[in-house]
């Protein structure tokens, strides 16, 4: 019997497959030269269900860009589990809740707001 211990509400479903949040920003943070901190949400999408969407910031001194983020996850990671769009923020840009977490719900919708 298999269980899962995570949260299931972090849990993106796109294009019938489920990915997890946490492993994909792990992934990101351990494997992309110059990630700092990824945040990875599912944002809704017409053709995906959700669309695998990251929010990284960068070690200071790092440049990263949106491309070289997507080109170096290919043959790397699931395609699935490859971000369709890549943010990159300063550690001020991060939208915080009245506890000081980053808001996840505020990430989903400053993507949504990007393709208005």
């Amino acid at each position: 019997m298999l269980f899962y211990d995570g949260r299931l509400k972090r849990m993106i479903k796109t294009g019938g497959e489920n990915v997890s949040e946490r492993e994909v920003e792990t992934w990101l943070e351990e494997r992309i030269p110059g990630v700092n901190l990824a945040q990875v949400v599912g944002v809704p999408d017409a053709l995906w269900g959700e669309a695998v969407v990251a929010f990284l910031e960068p070690l200071p001194g790092a440049a990263l860009d949106a491309g070289s983020v997507r080109a170096a996850c290919k043959g790397r990671i699931a395609d699935y589990k490859i971000p369709k769009q890549v943010w990159i923020v300063s550690e001020a840009q991060w939208p915080r809740n009245e506890v000081g977490k980053i808001s996840k719900d505020a990430l989903v919708a400053r993507a949504l707001a990007d393709r208005a």
